[in-house]
């Protein structure tokens, strides 16, 4: 396993997460608290092989590191997610 595997620690789906996915071309993850915006957005296109516009991150309560990676246009989230099996 190479360390840009080891930032992202899984895919998160919710409501919201969803809608994000539909309408903002958005993915939310959780991710390796120590990651930064510039790693996330590196493993996230290097894995899953897609261009990446924005990344946004936050600590929840419960002390989870989320990252909300706004795929460029030509990328599609819902396709990936579809390839991923989420939806």
């Amino acid at each position: 396993m190479s360390s840009l595997e080891k930032v992202i620690i899984r895919i998160h789906m919710s409501e919201k997460a969803n809608r994000l996915l539909e309408e903002e071309n958005t993915l939310t993850l959780i991710v390796d608290r120590k990651a930064n915006k510039h790693l996330i957005k590196k493993a996230v296109e290097e894995i899953y092989g897609v261009k990446v516009e924005k990344v946004r991150t936050l600590i929840t309560p419960r002390g989870y590191k989320k990252a909300y990676v706004k795929l460029s246009p030509e990328s599609n989230a819902r396709d990936l997610a579809s390839r991923l099996g989420l939806i």
